[in-house]
């Protein structure tokens, strides 16, 4: 055998040797690590824990019909709490469609009730137009006709006229300007309307201005 190959036989012995050693070495501090762990749990009384897990989980893993119990009631705690949240994000979300209706309907109403207003100014006029007499029976009787449509349209919008004339005085609707003293009348009892009031889908739009006896 010649030297060179007597040289690399000796330095794989020693490789082998070394390897070795660390192999027992790192087995040896693996040996101490679980007895330190070990001692640890016994120091600390948590021995009879760490023998109640391996039991719990020698017996689950022995029990699965256990295991899918546990599972179907998580699920169903899981499924229970969706049912619930989809319960309430529905019965809000009916509130909020009656919130943004009844928002709607308001503003339509407040939107009427100012072309009400401008356009009950037109109303007094037309009809102090309609008060005078015109030589022309035919214009007069076309006047009276639209006058009638544009009534008709407008009640049908909501605007209702107060009754005021030979009620009693309601402060609420009626707005006392003048009072006299009539014999053909009441005391409270409203003799004569000066300028007419509306209410508009139930709700005040001008109160009547009246006169009214003593």
């Amino acid at each position: 055998m010649t030297k060179t190959k007597m040289y690399e036989e000796d330095l794989k012995h020693a490789e082998d040797l070394i390897n070795d050693q660390k192999a027992y070495e790192e087995a040896k501090e693996d040996g101490e690590s679980s007895k330190k762990v070990e001692d640890t749990l016994k120091a600390e009384g948590s021995s009879e824990d760490l023998d109640s897990a391996k039991e719990n989980k020698d017996e689950n893993s022995d029990n699965p019909e256990k295991n899918m119990d546990s599972d179907n009631e998580a699920a169903a705690d899981k499924g229970e709490d969706a049912d619930t949240k989809f319960l309430r994000l529905m019965a809000d979300f009916q509130n909020f469609k009656k919130r943004a209706e009844k928002e709607k309907s308001d503003i339509y109403a407040r939107a009427n009730e100012s072309l009400m207003l401008s356009l009950l100014t037109v109303i007094d006029n037309f009809e102090r137009a309609l008060d005078h007499e015109s030589k022309d029976e035919k214009y007069a009787e076309g006047m009276h006709l639209i006058f009638k449509q544009l009534m008709d349209a407008l009640k049908a919008a909501g605007l209702e006229e107060i009754k005021a004339e030979d009620e009693h005085f309601d402060p609420n609707i009626h707005n006392a300007v003048m009072t006299c003293d009539s014999e053909h009348h009441e005391s409270g009892k409203v003799v004569e309307v000066m300028q007419k009031g509306y209410t508009l889908n139930g709700k005040l739009l001008r109160a009547s201005m009246v006169k009214v006896n003593n």
